[in-house]
């Protein structure tokens, strides 16, 4: 059994322990690679037998994805601006008085980072779905109440991604349920996922609330003015797939070459028509600081287009969206990187099924080494093996390596007065052993932030010599930072 495998056993082990904590009548999960699902599992039952891959709940929040990808893709055909207030999509937004004389309106690009300045609403806003469009109309027309000038402070806001789905709707001419269906669910294949409760009960989870020491079930909310704040029913099975197709706005021909033909068909250039590889990616930056995520994590973390985005160190990005509404608890989660995610529900209020599947992520994320070797540019390597003879006193620079900002910043015969105090100070070195691949050797002690940056040791007896490059950015790159520092053992 390979460390992979023994993590997925490790992953059934946390939820049989969550079940028996009285979280939820039931929890489906799934793990998936840039290959597909890899490994399923479940607790407690829905209609009598154990969930599956294919039972559907309520995703909740995790359809502000979706909402977050149309808007992108009407960006991309050129029929609206991330940039424009949204007065001109919804007239009766003009009558909001706004927090000061000079606020700006809000922008629909607020409106996706979530910065438009309307307070947090997650349990008022979890029970607005089923409003109508007149409705909606009339709370604007009521006026509304901010925290924050817009455009300068995160909030989660279910009333920002309400009025996203209002100006899908207005720019596409045709309801916003209808646009996503025939825009990502049919193209995609989520034949599971929809706005509409499914008319097979035998496959449906039904939402719950814990009072009393019972399980209460509740009823579900129709669609309507707020649908595009989490309206969406699916499955492991389809969301794992949804997910998949947005983790492979970063992936490598290599990764591509590895997958079945089911990964191919969620990652190929066919689909990227729904949404191109640079506008996913756009999605899955920091779009806006998150301090509430940062301080609870301990890493920096911050709003994309629809998604959170944790940098996590010794990882890299992983990318996340959770989903809660009455009854039902979800989430998504996956490391950029490697591609490696997994999905989790449960069927109960508040039941914050987050929890156990970041742990799970970050521990199978552990068991597989999933971040790759950083690599150099060819150029990084020839201008090492330059500076590291250089150092040593055993050969002068080829000028054509070297930016003139060198000699200008710190002369050279400054320089090698240093080098020279440095290698007294650590003792005769040792012969030079430099690797002859661009991957970076980090048992020897090196390191790298990015191709066009290498640090290295040169050992001696009585300790070692830091040394450190950056190039240039030209189409022949060139050393413009060299620095040399003694570290005593």
């Amino acid at each position: 059994m390979t460390p992979f495998d023994e993590a997925l056993r490790g992953v059934d082990r946390l939820f049989e322990q969550r079940s028996t904590e009285t979280r939820a009548p039931s929890a489906s999960y799934g793990v998936f690679t840039p290959g597909g699902l890899v490994h399923t599992g479940s607790t407690g039952a829905v209609a009598g037998s154990s969930p599956t891959a294919d039972t559907i709940y309520r995703i909740a929040s995790c359809t502000k994805s979706f909402t977050a990808t149309v808007v992108l893709a009407l960006r991309d055909a050129g029929q609206l601006g991330l940039d424009n207030p949204i007065t001109r999509y919804i007239p009766a937004f003009e009558a909001v008085r706004l927090p000061t004389a000079d606020s700006p309106v809000p922008t629909i690009r607020m409106l996706l980072t979530m910065s438009a300045g309307f307070p947090t609403d997650d349990p008022w806003g979890d029970r607005q779905e089923s409003i109508t469009d007149d409705e909606l109309d009339a709370l604007l027309g009521t006026g509304l109440r901010f925290d924050s000038v817009p455009g300068t402070t995160f909030a989660y806001s279910n009333l920002g991604y309400a009025l996203l789905g209002r100006i899908i709707s207005v720019v596409a001419g045709r309801p916003y349920r209808d646009v996503v269906t025939d825009t990502i669910l049919r193209p995609l294949g989520l034949t599971s996922t929809g706005f509409v409760r499914p008319d097979d009960d035998s496959r449906l989870a039904i939402g719950h609330r814990r009072l009393d020491d019972e399980w209460q079930p509740l009823p579900f909310s129709g669609p309507g003015g707020f649908s595009s704040i989490g309206g969406l029913f699916s499955t492991v099975t389809d969301l794992a797939r949804w997910a998949r197709w947005l983790a492979s706005a970063f992936d490598g021909a290599a990764r591509d070459a590895g997958a079945d033909d089911a990964a191919r068909s969620v990652s190929s250039a066919d689909h990227d028509g729904i949404l191109s590889r640079s506008s996913r990616r756009e999605m899955q930056q920091f779009q806006r600081f998150v301090p509430s995520v940062s301080a609870s994590t301990g890493s920096p973390a911050g709003y994309g287009f629809g998604l959170f985005v944790e940098e996590v160190p010794g990882l890299g990005p992983v990318v996340s969206h959770s989903g809660g509404y009455p009854g039902f608890s979800a989430h998504m989660r996956w490391h950029a990187g490697s591609g490696i995610g997994i999905v989790a529900f449960e069927n109960a209020t508040y039941a914050q099924v987050s929890v156990p599947a970041a742990a799970t992520l970050h521990a199978l994320l552990s068991e597989v080494g999933a971040v790759p070797a950083a690599e150099v540019w060819p150029e990084t390597r020839v201008a090492q093996a330059a500076v590291d003879a250089a150092v040593r006193g055993g050969s002068l620079f080829d000028p054509a390596l070297v930016s003139p900002n060198v000699e200008l910043d710190i002369p050279f015969t400054h320089r090698r007065r240093v080098w020279a105090e440095a290698i007294a100070a650590v003792g005769e070195l040792e012969p030079a052993s430099l690797p002859d691949r661009l991957t970076v050797d980090a048992d020897a002690g090196e390191s790298s932030q990015a191709p066009s940056h290498l640090r290295w040791r040169i050992v001696g007896d009585r300790g070692a010599l830091r040394v450190e490059i950056r190039l240039t950015p030209e189409g022949t790159p060139r050393v413009q930072t060299l620095t040399v520092r003694p570290e005593h053992a």
